[in-house]
């Protein structure tokens, strides 16, 4: 669930509680993803080491968030395709 938050606007308690659960399983994302970084880069000597390990963490990264992609349509396709069945 993503919302935009708009300055002016109100919101319900129900509507705040989620957009806070939200960004609190965001930062916590985060928090361990640059933990996980920071475990990859300790003990590297140089430079060169340095930013290898930095583009090997860039690389899986992107092949993740790119797997991730193709899987979404293909579930949403599949849910579609289900759906139609029932009606």
């Amino acid at each position: 669930m993503v919302k935009a938050l708009r300055d002016g606007s109100a919101y319900n308690q129900k509507d705040v509680t989620d957009f806070l659960s939200e960004f609190s399983l965001f930062k916590d994302r985060v928090e361990k993803k640059f933990k996980d970084v920071a475990d990859e880069l300790k003990g590297k000597s140089n430079e060169h080491q340095l930013w290898v390990s930095l583009y090997l963490i860039a690389t899986d990264y992107s092949e993740d968030s790119s797997s991730k992609r193709q899987k979404q349509p293909e579930t949403n396709q599949q849910n579609n395709t289900s759906l139609s069945k029932i009606s």
